[in-house]
């Protein structure tokens, strides 16, 4: 959930959307020794996922099924390229760091794809170098590639996986070199040159504030505090920065100044979104030490209560709005629908009860988003109606909002309700929109694409594109959500970072 969101790609600047048995290490690739000598913690050893657990049911052979028909087209036709692109069988580059092909281990591991997995961690072993001169997004790569690290180093206990994460971490650091410790956006992992984007020095508070499990659990794993200390930093800086609408923030700040831009315009979707889930996730990485992170989570919950809720028109549904400067608006980015995952989540760990309530009724919501379009498929963005009129439905799109990325975030929430309540009907939902993917995205000759419009099932225009967080998290999401084992990956065990890479919860000190 990711802002994910809207950046120019290295390699052109028109706009591009954001965000088993155990395989033996080969000799060299251990980890060096010095990183057992001095752990801030002690290390975790990840239980194993697969002992003991049963076979697929229906539902998650067929997003196995699903998984192998992506994964095909990206092998036939961008094996080490960032992401596949399906209709014209060819690739785009990003980073040029096989984004889609690290952003899927973990979730080959999961699905118990061993083989595929063994292929993919000899592509990692003989050909991910991140020694080239190539600028690379701080957050991006922190949650797609360090996080897709850690998480296949966690479930498969190959410190291949840890040694390449620490020489990444080691890369972005740079990017905290500012007058204000306000990370830039860019790096380049080459040179360590870092920069704010082309048109702004802001950074997106997304961005800056989502970075912490990642960087966190680089230190506590390799003993070097580096990586936490500076991630941490940040998250002390923003609590103490004036400009906050009771516990919401702006989208933007400024690395020189390190003050807030922007002011006055609160949003849960792109740019400030994974601010709010990380407060809460690292609360609870942390084994709920920390009650500032706690306390800043809950004076954000009360803030979005009391300044975005709204209900619309005719059905009464839940939804979260922005504001601009007072002015109420009635749109909702589908990013937002990580909100009743979160919300469950904490509920889950102690917070009031009133969040799991909200996270019930902000989950029909997002489900309808997803089943009042004619695909039923969720566009990018929605517009709730809010005046009683006759024949209006709830849920409005402009023409300009009605693609769909492949987005994780429903079905992630569907995942996390379905855990803490077990009612069935959230896995019916997400078969429904499982099946819609299936539908209207799928490529014959491999793969998935994004499309542009999905109030036309006619017709819904493939954009050839096929981002990684669908392998990395849409179908990780439907498959643990189907799964008839409640604890496979306990989420009093491990805690998923925002692009869905699972990572252990620490044991209180």
């Amino acid at each position: 959930m990711e802002h994910r969101r809207k950046s120019p790609g290295l390699h052109e600047r028109s706009i591009v959307s954001w965000r088993g048995a155990v395989i033996e290490p080969e000799p060299g690739t251990g980890v060096p020794s010095r990183q057992a000598e001095a752990p801030t913690r002690p290390a975790l050893q990840a239980p194993s996922i697969l002992d003991g657990q049963a076979p697929p049911n229906k539902r998650q052979k067929a997003v196995i099924d699903a998984f192998l028909h992506a994964w095909t087209g990206y092998h036939k036709f961008a094996w080490g390229h960032d992401e596949l692109k399906p209709v014209s069988k060819s690739f785009g580059e990003w980073f040029g760091l096989g984004l889609t092909l690290i952003d899927a281990l973990d979730t080959m591991w999961i699905l118990g794809l061993k083989k595929e997995f063994g292929k993919a961690r000899k592509w990692v072993s003989e050909k991910l170098e991140f020694q080239k001169n190539v600028d690379v997004n701080l957050f991006e790569s922190t949650i797609r590639i360090l996080g897709g690290l850690l998480s296949a180093y966690h479930l498969s206990g190959d410190k291949l996986f840890l040694e390449k994460a620490e020489d990444l971490g080691n890369r972005l650091m740079p990017a905290f070199q500012t007058p204000s410790k306000i990370p830039y956006s860019d790096v380049n992992i080459g040179t360590g040159v870092a920069h704010p984007p082309w048109w702004t020095s802001d950074s997106t508070v997304a961005e800056v504030t989502s970075i912490q499990l990642e960087f966190r659990e680089l230190s506590r794993l390799t003993g070097v505090k580096k990586f936490q200390e500076a991630a941490e930093e940040v998250t002390r800086h923003v609590h103490s920065l004036s400009g906050k609408k009771d516990g919401l923030v702006p989208m933007f700040i400024n690395t020189h100044s390190g003050l807030f831009t922007h002011l006055g315009v609160f949003t849960l979707g792109a740019r400030a979104d994974s601010y709010y889930e990380y407060l809460l996730k690292q609360w609870i990485q942390g084994g709920r030490q920390d009650t500032q992170l706690r306390d800043d989570y809950l004076e954000a919950i009360e803030g979005i209560k009391r300044h975005l809720l709204r209900k619309s028109e005719p059905s009464k549904l839940t939804f979260v709005g922005e504001l601009t400067h007072g002015r109420f608006s009635a749109k909702m980015d589908h990013l937002v629908c990580f909100l009743p995952g979160a919300l469950a989540l904490g509920a889950h760990y102690g917070l009031p009860a009133d969040h799991m309530e909200l996270a019930r009724e902000l989950m029909d919501t997002c489900y309808q988003m997803n089943r009042q379009m004619e695909t039923g498929l969720s566009p990018e963005i929605v517009h709730f109606n809010l005046y009683a009129q006759k024949s209006q439905k709830d849920v409005q799109v402009k023409p300009a909002d009605r693609h769909n990325l492949l987005r994780p975030e429903t079905v992630e929430s569907l995942f996390y309700l379905y855990r803490f309540t077990g009612d069935r009907k959230y896995q019916d939902w997400g078969w429904e929109i499982f099946q819609s993917f299936n539908a209207y995205t799928r490529i014959p000759t491999g793969g998935y694409s994004s499309i542009s419009n999905v109030q036309d099932p006619h017709n819904p225009q493939p954009k050839d594109k096929m981002e990684s967080f669908f392998l990395g998290e849409t179908l990780k999401y439907l498959y643990l959500l189907f799964s008839d084992h409640r604890d496979l990956l306990s989420l009093d065990t491990y805690v998923f970072n925002t692009e869905a890479h699972p990572l252990p919860i620490w044991a209180p000190a």
